[in-house]
């Protein structure tokens, strides 16, 4: 469960908004259409984003070799713990406030936000550098300090974007977001043609996020105050009522990192390479779910407070959606694994292509706990959440001690699969049994198994290519999820052309 926490500044029952297009938007049946269509777009300006980082990733990971890519990932992978512990849940509680306050209250929300993502960013910087110094040396720990400048640039330009979300203004939270994988690629890609060192190889994610938020500050300028505010008394206001999930949040962002930083001081540097080598392909995987169901957040939030039994429909459709995907995912990986690899490393790291088969299993059982922990989040309940992800953090990181003994990084991979895995089906328990109303169908659940089953058929022709044998798992498979029925309707409606809709 990676999602944020929704929770009204100053305690108690959300506020009911005074007045506003976002509001009234989000009460109407056209919100579930434009978060699919704005959750399309960021899918889109995504992957065409990663296609370019993964051209740049094969040109980087040659160029480093097996043993500096291993660092370069550890301290990008440090970085992000820093992303994640300093959240504290307040992008969520950014989003629904934003879309909600009006006037002054929505000026002083705007500035305090920022200053204590400013703030907390880094002090957590600070903190994770010192911990490189001590646990890895000199050069890692420079490294780890120039990647934290990227998070700080990077968690501003996202604070400022907050707005873009609220209001379901998602093409151009695309763009921007386009805007900065491209700009990291094309940064590496320049630097490594000069033959440049690990540390400013580290140092393209800053350059890319300030590009990234030129615009934004650009766009956003007339409806949120870009200075940052400072006041510790409204902090404390602020923060206060999101403490708990703050926790939940920190806890979150270790799951697939922690392997990461297990295997760096459990392993050879060898085997830190094959894993670094699959976490970058993965890390990229992760994001999906989060831009698939993060869309439909603001209407999972608004339908728990007003309408429960709107609620339960909008989690059983998104639940339905997020199968179909974590499934193809999940098919998609495991069959070109070997392709993804060879691509990213090259020969050198063929041994990583197993660990990534498994790994997309984990990735796959992720899109559904998401749903279930968006679920969670609507209802507050933030102690439910924080218990249950603390409990996945102890359970991934005891399968990964205990297995990469046994498997090295192909052990680590079979932990977190496992874990990721157990958690998907803990998270469906644990939201029925606090709302039973919300539990939904499983009707899903037996019409993607025939599609995956079916879709794996070309994993058995090993004389075809390897992107071959994806591109036709991914035909068979949709063809059967299509066949039975399995998507529902309000994603035909969706995508539908109206001129179509009305035809019909």
């Amino acid at each position: 469960m990676r999602p944020e926490a929704v929770e009204p500044v100053a305690g108690g029952e959300p506020s009911a908004p005074e007045s506003g297009a976002a509001e009234d938007l989000l009460s109407t049946s056209r919100a579930g259409s434009l978060a699919i269509r704005g959750g399309a777009l960021r899918l889109g300006a995504f992957l065409g984003g990663t296609v370019v980082s993964v051209v740049a990733a094969a040109v980087l990971f040659r160029y480093l070799g097996v043993v500096r890519t291993g660092r370069y990932t550890t301290a990008l992978a440090l970085g992000a713990v820093v992303t994640g512990f300093t959240d504290l849940g307040l992008t969520t509680v950014g989003i629904r406030e934003l879309a909600v306050l009006e006037g002054s209250k929505r000026t002083e929300f705007a500035r305090d936000l920022l200053g204590i993502r400013l703030v907390l960013t880094s002090i957590g910087v600070a903190a994770i550098t010192l911990f490189a110094f001590f646990a890895y040396g000199s050069l890692l720990g420079f490294g780890v300090l120039i990647a934290g400048a990227g998070v700080l640039v990077q968690n501003t330009q996202v604070t400022l974007a907050l707005p873009l979300l609220a209001t379901l203004r998602l093409g151009l939270v695309a763009l921007l977001e386009l805007i900065r994988q491209v700009s990291n690629a094309l940064f590496i890609v320049a630097l490594v043609l000069a033959g440049a060192g690990l540390l400013p190889l580290l140092g393209t994610v800053a350059f890319a996020s300030v590009l990234a938020l030129i615009p934004t500050a650009r766009i956003v300028r007339t409806s949120i105050p870009l200075i940052p505010a400072f006041g510790v008394s409204r902090w404390r206001a602020l923060v206060g009522p999101v403490l708990t999930y703050s926790i939940a949040v920190a806890a979150s962002t270790l799951y697939f990192r922690i392997a990461l930083v297990l295997v760096s001081v459990m392993t050879s540097s060898h085997e830190l390479g094959y894993f670094s080598a699959s976490y970058r392909v993965v890390e990229g995987l992760i994001v999906i779910p989060g831009l698939l169901v993060g869309g439909a957040f603001p209407i999972f939030a608004r339908a728990a407070r007003d309408d429960m039994e709107r609620l339960a429909y909008a989690i059983a459709r998104v639940f339905e959606v997020a199968c179909i995907l974590g499934v193809w995912v999940s098919l998609a990986v495991a069959v070109g694994a070997p392709f993804a690899i060879r691509v990213i490393g090259g020969a050198h790291f063929a041994p990583a292509a197993k660990v990534l088969a498994v790994q997309g299993i984990a990735v796959g059982a992720m899109f559904v706990g998401v749903v279930w922990g968006y679920g969670l989040l609507s209802l507050h309940l933030h102690r439910v959440i924080l218990l249950f992800n603390t409990s996945l953090l102890v359970l991934v990181t005891v399968l990964v001690v205990a297995l990469i003994p046994l498997d090295g990084a192909q052990g680590a991979a079979i932990g977190v699969a496992t874990a990721e895995s157990i958690g998907a089906i803990a998270g469906l328990i644990t939201l029925a049994r606090h709302r039973a109303e919300l539990r939904p169908r499983l009707r899903v659940l037996p019409r993607v198994v025939v599609a995956a089953a079916l879709g794996a058929t070309p994993a058995l022709a090993t004389g075809l290519p390897d992107i071959v044998r994806v591109v036709l798992a991914t035909i068979i498979y949709g063809a059967v999820v299509i066949a039975l029925k399995a998507p529902p309707a309000e994603l035909y409606d969706a995508v539908t052309p109206k001129r179509l809709r009305r035809a019909g």
